[in-house]
């Protein structure tokens, strides 16, 4: 009888063993240790899913780095190009040739040279940036508003502009 006992309390530790045993295995698949789980045969179906993830974790990888190539091409190779309703000449009206200018000029250029006006003369707001304080010759452009914001700007101004 004493052997009997001491056999089932073998097989409780054995089974202890084995108990542990998997779980240490699970937790090394989990880690990625691709060794363990292929000397034991529970873990070795997890050894193919380990593969098939890393695999589509290389191509996700990929798929990001095929991206960047291409805007790199751009930024260092030709540039875009300009869209011609900007680069068409406009005529100003009165009020706008006083800052811009007499010359039939494109958008952007008008654009360009109302900011220099704007920032030699100091007139964007100091507490919130996106607004522009009018002056003498601004405010007849505003729509006899004292202060606009910048995007409302670009509305206001378009509309003493036609084309050349």
């Amino acid at each position: 009888m004493p052997t009997a006992k001491k056999s089932s309390g073998g097989a409780k530790k054995g089974a202890a063993k084995k108990s542990s045993a998997k779980s240490a295995s699970k937790s090394t698949a989990k880690k990625g240790a691709a060794k363990k789980g292929a000397a034991k045969g529970g873990a070795a179906k997890k050894a193919p899913a380990a593969k098939k993830g890393g695999a589509s974790k290389g191509a996700a990888k990929k798929a990001p780095a095929a991206k960047k190539a291409p805007a790199a091409k751009k930024a260092g190779g030709t540039k875009r190009a300009l869209n011609p309703a900007l680069s068409a000449p406009m005529t100003s009206s009165a009020q706008l040739q006083a800052i811009v200018g007499d010359q039939p000029i494109p958008r952007s250029e008008i654009t360009k040279r109302i900011w220099d006006y704007i920032k030699r003369n100091g007139l964007q707001d100091q507490q919130n940036r996106r607004a522009i304080n009018a002056d003498d010759k601004l405010r007849p452009i505003f729509g006899g508003k004292n202060q606009v914001s910048m995007f409302e700007m670009t509305a206001l101004v378009n509309k003493h502009m036609k084309p050349a």
